[in-house]
């Protein structure tokens, strides 16, 4: 082998080793433990929900009124919903309801999970959002398998026939968690959106300005 053959395998090497990239696995564990930390809230949230449910199973008679607030604005109550959330889909047959409400939600739950931890994109608020949202999921999951009667709702608000509802379709903690954190999630997403096209049309003068200045340089004549 040659002397020039030696040295452009040395050159190959080098820029092998340069184009690999290592992970540093301190960065790693720091990235994880982030995104662990908002787990704990999911499982905060999975908590509460079971909580608020076994106190209403154990005090308040199935199908009763317990409390009133501001009149009959808002009542907290027993009741028992087959159907999704906000009793969505409770008349379907038992085989469909129990793929369409049990099956599919763990499968799109653990694809939430697995994005969750794979995506780096998401901001640190973002991921807050995305962890109520699956805890309040797998609390709904929770009863729609282990519970026989269906899931426990009891937060009854009046909702002075504003799209038809004389009454806001009974909900509980879980939907609630899931409703607020998925509105907020929405809304901070597009907020990315817009800061991201905004940053990229403030991006676009200056690289136009750059490209006309040095064709202006190139166009301009030397002088002996």
């Amino acid at each position: 082998m040659s002397k020039m053959d030696v040295k452009n395998q040395e050159i190959t090497t080098e820029s092998l080793n340069e184009s690999i990239v290592t992970e540093d696995p301190k960065k790693t564990n720091e990235s994880f433990k982030k995104k662990l930390i908002p787990v704990f809230f999911g499982i905060g949230v999975f908590l509460f929900d079971q909580i608020t449910k076994w106190l209403v199973i154990t005090y308040i008679p199935l199908y009763t009124i317990r409390l009133r607030f501001f009149g009959d604005f808002l009542q907290i109550i027993h009741v028992r919903n087959l159907g999704a959330a906000f009793s969505i889909g409770g008349s379907l047959p038992q085989t469909l309801r129990s793929i369409l409400l049990a099956a599919i939600p763990v499968v799109i739950l653990i694809i939430v999970m697995v994005v969750y931890f794979r995506n780096n994109s998401f901001t640190w608020v973002q991921r807050w959002f995305i962890c109520g949202v699956a805890g309040g999921g797998f609390g709904n999951l929770f009863d729609r398998i282990f519970r026989e009667d269906g899931v426990v709702d009891f937060i009854d608000v009046k909702f002075f026939g504003l799209f038809g509802f004389e009454r806001f379709p009974t909900f509980n903690m879980a939907d609630s968690f899931i409703m607020v954190c998925g509105i907020l999630l929405m809304i901070s997403f597009f907020t990315q959106v817009r800061k991201e096209r905004k940053a990229n049309k403030n991006e676009k003068p200056a690289e136009e300005n750059k490209e006309n200045k040095t064709a202006q340089k190139k166009a301009k004549p030397y002088r002996d």
